[in-house]
């Protein structure tokens, strides 16, 4: 293992830690305060972001940029002009 690699893991090993600590704190704790709350709050937030994306073009199965541009002109299924209209 590459030590950039064991450097994420344990600093992911550290951050999660910390993060139960403040959780665990909040709930058991009557005297937890801000920081906790900050910390808790702070991790449920980094957890929601879209950290796993990638560029579109990367992405597998992506489709090309102007597939739906070419789609929408050629209409959908052969349907003529006046079909598309009442749609």
């Amino acid at each position: 293992m590459t030590s950039a690699r064991a450097a994420r893991r344990a600093a992911a090993l550290g951050f999660g830690a910390l993060w139960w600590w403040a959780v665990l704190r909040l709930a058991l704790e009557p005297g937890a305060g801000v920081i906790e709350g900050a910390v808790a709050v702070g991790g449920w937030g980094l957890s929601v972001l879209p950290v796993h994306c990638v560029p579109r073009r990367r992405a597998a199965g992506a489709l090309d940029a102007g597939r739906w541009r070419r789609a929408l002109r050629r209409g959908a299924g052969g349907a003529s002009a006046s079909s598309r209209s009442r749609l």
